[in-house]
């Protein structure tokens, strides 16, 4: 099954790591029951990445252990 979401109306938030230099940051776009919408800040335009909820909280809690160094 493929589901559509529509994301043009999407409230995107920096990530809080981002800094003002323009750097490699990512957005995402919270209130889809389900699933983060997840984009690269310098290509707004581009396409969104689809995580579940669940994986995407599994990613930000190895952020926050240091998993991923």
């Amino acid at each position: 099954m493929v589901t559509t979401i529509e994301l043009v109306a999407a409230a995107w938030r920096k990530s809080s790591y981002s800094g003002g230099n323009g750097g490699n940051c990512i957005e995402v776009a919270p209130g889809f029951p389900g699933v983060v919408p997840v984009r690269d800040s310098k290509d707004p335009e581009g396409p969104a990445l689809l995580f579940s909820a669940t994986a995407w909280e599994s990613f930000l809690t190895a952020v926050r252990a240091g998993d991923f160094g």
